[in-house]
Parts: structure tokens; C-alpha cells; sequence
């Protein structure tokens, strides 16, 4: 092929690109908060981070940090976060570069988030709070909890491994204009967003609905939205400080909520991890990284301190 053509070939390749990311753009242009509350925004380190909240602001406060995904945002919370403002006020906050809060092209790192989490629990709450931290920001929140007063930790199949060894080249690759915007596109379409649900998120999919993976695929297709997730699947949102040992230090009444067919964050690590931190482990029966959002009300009587030990 002559060179005249496969500069052709490739500017063609690079419009359409740019226009299909452009489309995709265009099409999450309508995206409303997924929870029903109070919705608010506050100024932290540059961000406006934005969250909900519900309940009465007398009664105990609990913090919901979500976990992390290219999609992911506090609506992972929605099964129980209605149910949970009935007896407590309840605040779950978007993390810096995910849902509503600002998405800006920075470099995110696991030391950013740790910071947001800790800051975040001295900006939102009044009081020692109740911390429920999903997979990833378990391990933030527990960091946290070394330099902040919290009344308990409640940590959902928590790791401070997650896509291994740090990636500076695939990291770049997925910030790059055209086709780390094009990658990323694959990375949260709905089939893939499907199809991350069905191979470790839920147990059953008839518990996942349209509507949640359509916000899904609404939040990952916001401007800046490729950032936070580039950092996260290149490794570089993994803590380097070992759950473990942080768990071991803390003097904090502390919840271990796993899911019995979890396979990324295997129940042994649970098991481990409680007892290396003397926690209570609960244990949800047909799950595997959202018992949360597959069994509510199992998970609103661990809140409430209400389900035996198991």
C-alpha cells in the first residue's frame, strides 16, 4: 500500500474515533444523582465533591464510601440507603473523579484517596461516625481511621490489591486523547459494564437492573471520566500500606461484610484478615462482592449491629 494511502487509512481511523467518542459524549449528556436525598456539593483540595444525603442530622451518623470501578459512584449504595436513613443520617459522598464529583486530568493515586477519605470524615460528620468502605476504599478507610475518631468500621470485602504491579504504560496509553478515549469506551460500554457485574459482581443478574447499568454507563462517559479509572486499572490506586497491618493497628470496633462466592477478594482473605485484626466477620450466603446491594436488609441488621455473628 502506497504511503498517500495509509496516511488516508489512518487519518479515517483517527476521525472516526474522534467522532465516536464525541457521540458517546453527547449521549450521557442528561445525568442526575442516582440516590434520593439531599444532594450537596463542598470544596475539598480543589475538588467539588459532590454527595447525599438522607435522615435525620440528630440521629448517628454513617458514611458510605463506594468501591472502584470505571462506573463507579455512591449509587452502589441505593439498596440500602434509604432503609439506613429511617435510623441514622446518612451521607455518601462521590470520590474525587468518579460520579458527580469533579473529574479533573490529574494523576490519581491511592494516597489521594486515603487523604479525601480521612478529610472527608472530619468535613461531613460532626461525630465519631459509623464508615461502611466497599473493596478498594476499605482499605482507604481504614488508613483513615489511624489519624480519625470513628464510632465503627463496616468494611465490604476489602483489598489493597487490585490489578497488580503499576502500569506507567498502560496508564498513558488509556490518558491519551483519541485512542485511550476509544479504550476506555470499550472498557464501560454496557456489555462490558455486563459483563463485569456477571463475571464477580452478583451472584444472581436478576438483581442487577436496567436502570442501574444505564447510570453506569451514564457516569463512565463524563467528561473526564477515563482519569480516575486509567489510574485504578494500571495499578496505581492500590494502597502500599498492607490491609493487614492496618487493620492490626487500629483500636476501632470493626465489621468484616463478605460475600461467600467472592472470587476476586476470596472469603480466606477474610477469614485472614480477622483474625489478624481480632474484627467480626459476617459472612453473606449467596453473593460474591456486593452483599450489600444482593441482600439490603441482611446488611442494614449488620449496621445495626443486630445480625448474630457468623
Amino acid at each position: 500500500m502506497k504511503l498517500r494511502n495509509v496516511l488516508g487509512v489512518t487519518a479515517g481511523t483517527v476521525g472516526l474515533t474522534a467522532v465516536a467518542n464525541r457521540l458517546l459524549t453527547a449521549r450521557s449528556e442528561e445525568f442526575e444523582p442516582f440516590l434520593r436525598g439531599d444532594h450537596g456539593t463542598y470544596r475539598w483540595r480543589g475538588f467539588d465533591i459532590a454527595y447525599t444525603e438522607a435522615g435525620d442530622p440528630d440521629d448517628q451518623d454513617v458514611l458510605l464510601f463506594h468501591g472502584i470501578n470505571a462506573a463507579g459512584s455512591s449509587h452502589e449504595f441505593w439498596r440500602v440507603f434509604d432503609a439506613l436513613s429511617e435510623e441514622y443520617h446518612v451521607i455518601a459522598p462521590d470520590l474525587p473523579g468518579f460520579g458527580h464529583s469533579d473529574r479533573p486530568p490529574l494523576l490519581y493515586s491511592s494516597s489521594l484517596y486515603a487523604t479525601f477519605v480521612g478529610d472527608a470524615i472530619g468535613d461531613l460528620s460532626d461525630e465519631p461516625p459509623i464508615v461502611v468502605a466497599s473493596s478498594l476504599s476499605g482499605s482507604y478507610a481504614a488508613m483513615a481511621a489511624r489519624g480519625q475518631d470513628v464510632a465503627e468500621l463496616i468494611l465490604i470485602c476489602p483489598t489493597d490489591s487490585s490489578m497488580g504491579n503499576r502500569n506507567v504504560w498502560l496508564r498513558s496509553l488509556l490518558r491519551a486523547p483519541l485512542v485511550g478515549q476509544a479504550l476506555y469506551n470499550l472498557i464501560a460500554s454496557k456489555v462490558s459494564i455486563r459483563h463485569f457485574h456477571d463475571d464477580h459482581g452478583y451472584y444472581d443478574m436478576d438483581n442487577l437492573s436496567d436502570d442501574v447499568v444505564n447510570y453506569e454507563w451514564e457516569s463512565a462517559h463524563q467528561p473526564g471520566a477515563r482519569f480516575a479509572p486509567a489510574s485504578f486499572v494500571s495499578g496505581f490506586l492500590d494502597p502500599e500500606d498492607d490491609l493487614g497491618d492496618v487493620l492490626a493497628e487500629l483500636d476501632v470496633p470493626m465489621t468484616l461484610v463478605w460475600g461467600r462466592d467472592a472470587d476476586i477478594t476470596p472469603l480466606s482473605e477474610g477469614h485472614d484478615l480477622a483474625e489478624r485484626a481480632d474484627a467480626r466477620l459476617v459472612v453473606f450466603d449467596d453473593t460474591l462482592l456486593l452483599p450489600h446491594v444482593e441482600h439490603p436488609e441482611k446488611f442494614r441488621d449488620v449496621v445495626r449491629g443486630t445480625l448474630a455473628e457468623r
